[in-house]
């Protein structure tokens, strides 16, 4: 019932228009036009005045035929986690890749075209279902934010699906970890470094000594800790002032994260005071973990679709997360499926065309055995 051709140039489609977070306008009125001339409704919040990008979350709604099935959702975003200004795509043996010195953009747009194809094959079939709602989010690589700015609470869904992580096509992701980002200013002393270096106070320095003592990259089986960026300094005759370093730990435990959280912070502190800078270390939890229950109903109708289509319905932990992170924030229980996106956030990244097919194709089976359910078992 996929109709491949139909998903193919959809995906393509998507992927050809430039989308970085904050700055998706293009694609959404691309969007609009398309979900439009396919027949199906959709309306737009207003979530770029409050994030402060230039485009808002797309919402469509597919009204159920079978008054008592669960209120689904599935949900992907339209941001990459970087520009594709120039992108040429390329297809070989069956997998699309970038041919041009940028992403491909299968992160999301590999999620968000089968489940798009998946509507349109139910509309066309004919079959009886419930309400079906497609959550089109913005800005989701830098923080979740068009998921956050979306009142997903206001829908009253029984639960969904959020198509954001990779192979193998069938699993899903149930368990997530807690996400801390901080942000530290070092603040030593300007001299001049050729006359009067001894009168100044390296803040490179000082941050290199504090690097130099913590536990970073794998911490344990479920937690990591990284420095991303550091940014300082005047010139190279001047002993650098002030450096700002952005760093981030994950874990699915909160005392581990905690404390990992603290030991870094005593790193710079311990460094600053033995060369006497000044440190300002601040962090704020961007998301908190959820697992959802083997035992839940969202979980056995995923598991049900796969192994109707003889898929591995494995169910995974990752340490990254997604607007499924958000949603069960808001109390809508939510779970990743799988899709065919590789090697995400690089220009290696790829996504086959089998792998497009079977997601659309499981997408359309979890919405059948989801209008088999009652909302409260399966």
């Amino acid at each position: 019932m996929i109709n491949e051709a139909r998903l193919v140039s959809l995906f393509t489609d998507l992927c050809n228009i430039n989308s970085p977070s904050l700055q998706e306008r293009e694609v959404i009125e691309w969007m609009k036009s398309y979900l439009t001339a396919h027949g199906l409704s959709w309306t737009e919040d207003l979530a770029g005045e409050m994030i402060g990008g230039n485009a808002n979350n797309i919402i469509v709604h597919v009204p159920g035929t079978i008054a008592d099935a669960p209120r689904i959702f599935f949900s992907a975003h339209f941001d990459t986690v970087e520009p594709t200004e120039g992108l040429i795509i390329e297809e070989v043996d069956g997998v699309f890749r970038s041919a041009s010195d940028t992403i491909l953009g299968a992160d999301d747009k590999g999620g968000m075209a089968p489940a798009i194809e998946a509507v349109l094959a139910l509309k066309e079939s004919g079959e009886d279902h419930g309400d079906i709602y497609l959550l089109l989010s913005v800005a989701e690589e830098i923080g979740l934010l068009g998921a956050a700015a979306l009142k997903i609470e206001d829908l009253n869904l029984d639960y969904g699906f959020v198509l954001d992580t990779g192979p193998p096509v069938g699993t899903y992701v149930t368990r997530t970890a807690n996400h801390d980002k901080m942000d530290i200013t070092i603040t030593g002393k300007p001299a001049h470094a050729g006359k009067d270096p001894e009168k100044g106070i390296n803040a490179i320095q000082v941050a290199a000594d504090a690097i130099a003592q913590m536990t970073l990259g794998r911490i344990d089986k479920e937690t990591t800790a990284n420095i991303g960026i550091i940014t300082g300094g005047t010139g190279t005759n001047v002993v650098c002032p002030e450096v700002t370093i952005k760093a981030e730990a994950r874990s699915t435990n909160v005392e581990t994260l905690d404390a990992q959280i603290r030991h870094m912070k005593q790193c710079f502190t311990d460094s600053a005071a033995k060369w006497g800078a000044e440190v300002r270390f601040d962090y704020k939890r961007h998301y908190c973990a959820y697992e959802i229950d083997a035992e839940s109903e969202v979980v056995k109708v995923a598991q049900a679709a796969s192994a109707a289509l003889g898929l591995d319905a494995t169910l995974r932990t990752t340490l990254g997360g997604s607007d499924a992170n958000i949603y069960n924030a808001k109390g809508v229980p939510t779970i990743v499926m799988a899709t065919g996106m590789e090697k995400i956030h690089t220009h290696d990244e790829l996504i086959s065309r089998a792998d497009l097919v079977k997601t659309a194709e499981l997408t359309l089976e979890v919405i059948r055995v989801a209008a088999k359910s009652s909302t409260k078992s399966l």
